[in-house]
């Protein structure tokens, strides 16, 4: 074999011995080509090994064999514009090919070529490097670049582009464009009770159910958390929007599977629609972020179109969210305590810990203004804690002032009661404050305890073990089991004050508290009426043998200095 080039060709000739070996020997695949009819002249060892084409395989073809059909006109165009200079191609020029192995891999190989006399043909001497795993992983890193890690969705920056591309096309066909924001309802729960692996499993199920939904020119993306937004391109007409969102809802709240457990999640969705309610992508995603957040407020489970109030609430519930955040270091939050009165004896036995918010603008917050959004932030673990060791701290310090021993009764939320840290976290609290357990009560409402029965009856024997009592609140709200409630380590029942307020004038209010009063006896429990305030209600609930109360009639609720003074004169019912 001779390497002959056009220049220099005495002095190779000289050591041809040497350029055959790099030949033969080179590790990576080399072989010679006509430079006219492109057969395959000479190939190497590793040129055979890497492809996997024996050598008479080889010397049959030409290079267009082994170049996928959509690559031959290029190809051919490449070889008739080629020079005869020796040329090294960077990866986005024309020196980077596809070819085919004997298998038919399509691999991405670099070449470096040089033009040569070989046995007196016009040809090409190519060295190729094989560069499909790291064209692999560029690939991927710009895919990452563009896509959620988890879902494989789009992401914000690619869904912001799809949505411009989607806006100028429709510009000029007088069609219509909707954005739609949507955000799983209550998904925190299931991050901080089974786990961020089981709510990550959940987030590529929800994924795959979005995309199920849409057409194929439309938009899925995930940009963030447990949010999702999506772009109907090119609508016909404004209500076709509805069908798809509501398509959505009910495809979403069918339950899913996962690892052998069912679950059961829904979904708020905001909708803007190009060009009424915004010109730009930046405005339409904005406004239909409004319109969801107008859907969480009205229930969940389903959606709302925008309109221009929705912005006014929707910075106001910015500006209360930010304040909220900084509440607790700023010592804005207080607890109130409403004291409860044992109907025998006439005394102050317990109080129940109440939080409130000096607001900077609003002045005193009721927690019904902002503990759903504390809930839904997230907020509420921290606040929850401080509430917990500052009603524990204040009860510890009346003990200490010598006043008679009283129960401090302290709700906890939804999202406490799922945290995998509770029964630690209440311990430490009562450790540091140094407040005996037995003077803690914790009250739960009766929806938050038939969630998950099983689960609830092992956290509360955790607390029972400690000491601490635990009573139900609202009871006659929700949908107790009776078997579940006989299971439950409680100590009390607190009759919801909705019931209390009308037992005087409404039948089926009497019928209610009578009800629950006979079933508290009959499960040897302790039954509280909350939202006594007339005598008349505290007459009819003492006739029926309950045992506290809870209400105006005696207080409303005090500030911490008002409910000393309270508990120092010793006041009676």
């Amino acid at each position: 074999m001779k390497l002959i080039p056009q220049e220099g060709e005495s002095k190779l000739y000289e050591h041809g011995d040497q350029y055959r070996l790099l030949f033969e020997k080179n590790p990576h695949p080399m072989w010679i080509v006509d430079r006219q009819t492109l057969t395959f002249l000479a190939v190497n060892e590793a040129a055979i090994q890497h492809y996997g084409y024996t050598l008479d395989e080889f010397l049959s073809m030409t290079i267009r064999e082994m170049c996928p059909a959509e690559d031959i006109a290029i190809l051919l165009d490449y070889w008739t514009r080629a020079d005869h200079r020796q040329q090294t191609f960077e990866i986005s020029d024309a020196g980077v090919w596809r070819h085919r192995k004997r298998d038919g891999t399509i691999i991405t190989v670099e070449i470096t070529w040089n033009h040569i006399i070989y046995n007196g043909k016009d040809a090409v001497l190519v060295l190729a490097h094989d560069i499909t795993q790291r064209k692999l992983a560029e690939e991927r890193l710009t895919f990452l670049a563009h896509h959620d890690g988890l879902t494989d969705l789009p992401n914000r920056p690619l869904f912001m582009d799809r949505l411009n591309q989607a806006l100028a096309r429709v510009k000029w066909h007088q069609r219509l464009v909707a954005v739609l924001f949507l955000d799983l309802d209550h998904f925190k729960r299931i991050n901080d009770s089974l786990g961020h692996d089981m709510g990550d499993l959940l987030l590529k199920a929800v994924a795959e159910r979005l995309s199920s939904c849409v057409r194929a020119g439309d938009t899925v993306a995930r940009i963030g958390g447990d949010e999702f937004t999506i772009v109907l391109a090119d609508v016909a007409q404004a209500e076709d929007v509805p069908k798809v969102g509501q398509k959505i809802i009910d495809t979403i709240s069918r339950p899913f599977s996962l690892m052998g457990q069912e679950f059961f999640i829904t979904i708020s969705m905001g909708i803007s629609i190009f060009p009424n309610d915004g010109q730009d992508a930046q405005i339409l995603v904005k406004n239909a972020y409004a319109a969801m957040y107008r859907a969480k407020e009205q229930g969940r489970n389903h959606y709302q179109y925008y309109s221009p109030a929705m912005n006014v609430r929707t910075l106001e519930r910015l500006a209360l969210e930010s304040n909220l955040r900084h509440a607790l270091a700023r010592k804005e939050l207080l607890l109130y305590y409403q004291p409860r009165v044992d109907l025998e004896t006439g005394r102050i036995t317990g109080v129940e810990a109440l939080l409130r918010w000096q607001y900077p603008d609003l002045g005193l917050v009721s927690p019904s203004q902002f503990v759903p959004l504390a809930e839904e932030t997230g907020l509420i673990i921290p606040i929850g804690e401080w509430v917990l060791r500052t009603a524990c701290a204040q009860n510890k310090l009346w003990q200490s002032m010598g006043l008679s021993p009283v129960r401090v009764a302290v709700n906890l939320s939804a999202r406490q009661f799922e945290q995998r840290n509770l029964v630690e976290t209440i311990g430490r609290v009562i450790k540091e404050t140094g407040l005996d357990p037995n003077y803690l009560e914790l009250e739960l409402t009766e929806g938050l305890i038939m969630k998950n029965p099983e689960i609830t009856i092992a956290t509360l024997r955790s607390l029972h073990e400690m000491g601490i009592q635990v009573s139900i609140d609202d009871f006659g709200t929700g949908y107790s089991s009776l078997s579940y409630l006989k299971r439950f380590p409680i100590h009390a029942l607190k009759i919801d004050q909705s019931f209390v307020r009308d037992i005087i004038i409404d039948p089926d209010g009497t019928v209610i508290v009578t009800a629950i009063i006979l079933l508290a006896h009959s499960l040897k429990l302790k039954v509280i009426a909350e939202g006594v305030e007339t005598q008349d209600q505290l007459d009819f609930v003492r006739s029926l043998k309950c045992h506290e109360i809870q209400g105006y009639f005696f207080s409303k609720p005090l500030p911490s200095e008002e409910m000393t003074r309270l508990l120092t004169i010793g006041k009676h019912l």
